[in-house]
C-alpha cells in the first residue's frame, strides 16, 4: 500500500502557454511518496537562496516544471538538513545525523551533472519543504566536531562547491600556458557574487592575489577578513553594457567608455601591470566586454553560471592572440564536494555566514525570492529556516 504521509511546501506550478509569465510560489500540502530500500526522509533545517531559484520563477531559461514534465515542483538544492528515517539498504547514514546535498544530480558516465536535485532533475523534491524523501546517497553528512556552524554548512553546497570544482579547472588551464616558475602566484578577480567569492576566497587560501568587486560596505568588510582585496563597484557606475545602447547610442558608448579605461587602469594597477590571470564572471553578457579587457594575456575566463545573460561574444581573432582561455563548468563533478568539505576542515576556507546574521523564515519565503529578483537581498547567501536546529 502506498504511503499517504504528506508535508507542507512551497511549490512552483507548471507555466501555461507559449511564453508563460513569472511564477509566484504557492504553500501547498504535496506527497511525500513511499521510502524506498535506498531512501532517506529527512527534514531541512536551513536553506539558502539560490540565484538557479530565481532563475526558475522567472521561467529563464527554461520553465522547470515543463522541463520536468511535472505539473508542479519543489524547489532549493542548498541546505543542511536531518535524517529522520532510513531505507533498509542504507547504511553510511544514521538517523539524527546532519547532512548537505553532496552528489545533488544526475550524472554522465564520468560523473558531471547533467540535471541537479532540487532544480531540473524529475522527481527530486527540494528544501522548500517540511520534510522531504531523498535518494540517500546524495547527502553527505557534517562532520560531528567541524569547526563551522550548521548554518555556514546551510550555504556551502552549492556555490562555494560549485567554486571549487569550477578553480580545480581554471587554474589547470592556466598553468598549461604559465608554469609556477614563469608566475608563480595567480592573479585573481571576479565580480561579486557567492560563486566569485568561493573561488576568490579559495585562491586566497592558496596563497594567490585575490581581488573581488562589491557595492556593498558590509560586504567589503566580509571581504577583506577572508584576505580578499576589494575593488568598490561604485567607482565604475557604467560598466554594465546594453550592446543594443552600445551600437546606437553614441553618448552611451562614451560613458561606458569612460568607467571601463577606469576599471582597466584599476586591473593593471593591481597585477602588476600584467593584467587578470584568472577571471570569475557568472554574471554573464554585460560584462563581458570588461571582462575579457581585464584579462591578461594567457588568462582564462572562467564561468559556471550566466546570472545576468547567456549569450555572450568576442573578438575570435584578439582571443587567439591573446592565448585567452574560455572555461565553462556546471555545478561539481560527483567526486568534488567531500573534497571540498574535506578541504574546508583542513584549511578554513569557508563561506563567511555568521550566527547573527537575520534568517528569513520558512512563512517569509515568497517575500525572499521577490526580494532578491529587485536585487535587495544584501547577504551573499540569504539563509532561511524551514525546522528548528
Amino acid at each position: 500500500m502506498d504511503d499517504v504521509r504528506t508535508t507542507e511546501a512551497w511549490v512552483l506550478t507548471a507555466g501555461q502557454g507559449r511564453r508563460p509569465e513569472p511564477a509566484t510560489l504557492r504553500l501547498a500540502e504535496v506527497p511525500l511518496g513511499t521510502l524506498g530500500a535506498d531512501d532517506a526522509l529527512v527534514e531541512p533545517i536551513y536553506g539558502c537562496w539560490e540565484a538557479n531559484m530565481s532563475h526558475a520563477l522567472s521561467r529563464r531559461p527554461l520553465d522547470v516544471a515543463r522541463t520536468r514534465g511535472e505539473d508542479a515542483v519543489v524547489l532549493g538544492n542548498c541546505g543542511l538538513v536531518r535524517v529522520l528515517e532510513l531505507g533498509d539498504d542504507v547504511t553510511h547514514l544514521r538517523v539524527g545525523e546532519l547532512c548537505i546535498i553532496g552528489n545533488g544530480g544526475r550524472y554522465d558516465r564520468f560523473g558531471y551533472p547533467e540535471q541537479v536535485w532540487g532544480y531540473d532533475w524529475p522527481g527530486s523534491m527540494g528544501f522548500l519543504a517540511r520534510r522531504s524523501r531523498v535518494t540517500a546517497s546524495i547527502l553527505l553528512p557534517i562532520p560531528t566536531d567541524s569547526r563551522f556552524t550548521p548554518r555556514q554548512w546551510a550555504a556551502f553546497g552549492v556555490r562555494y562547491a560549485t567554486a571549487y570544482d569550477n578553480w580545480q579547472v581554471a587554474h589547470a588551464c592556466w598553468r598549461t600556458q604559465l608554469s609556477e616558475a614563469d608566475q608563480p602566484r595567480a592573479h585573481v578577480w571576479g565580480w561579486g557574487g557567492g560563486t566569485s567569492l568561493g573561488g576568490a576566497h579559495l585562491a586566497a587560501v592558496l596563497g594567490h592575489r585575490a581581488v573581488l568587486t562589491t557595492s556593498s560596505d558590509r560586504r567589503r568588510a566580509q571581504v577583506e577578513a577572508l584576505g580578499i582585496e576589494v575593488v568598490d563597484r561604485r567607482a565604475y557606475p557604467d560598466l554594465c553594457c546594453d550592446e543594443r545602447a552600445f551600437a546606437t547610442d553614441a553618448a552611451y558608448r562614451e560613458a561606458f567608455a569612460r568607467s571601463d579605461d577606469a576599471f582597466h587602469a584599476r586591473v593593471q594597477e593591481l597585477t602588476d601591470g600584467l593584467g587578470a590571470s584568472i577571471f570569475f564572471d557568472f554574471l554573464g553578457s554585460p560584462l563581458i566586454r570588461t571582462t575579457l579587457r581585464s584579462l591578461g594575456r594567457q588568462g582564462v575566463l572562467t564561468t559556471a553560471g550566466w546570472k545576468e545573460g547567456m549569450q555572450i561574444t568576442s573578438m575570435r581573432a584578439l582571443e587567439c592572440i591573446r592565448r585567452h582561455l574560455h572555461v565553462h563548468t556546471h555545478y561539481a563533478r560527483r567526486d568534488r564536494i567531500a573534497e571540498a568539505m574535506a578541504f574546508a576542515e583542513r584549511t578554513g576556507w569557508m563561506n563567511p555566514v555568521a550566527d547573527d546574521e537575520p534568517i528569513w523564515a520558512f512563512e517569509d519565503v515568497p517575500a525572499l525570492a521577490a526580494a532578491y529578483a529587485r536585487d535587495e537581498v544584501d547577504a551573499y547567501f540569504p539563509i532561511y529556516q524551514v525546522n528548528p536546529l
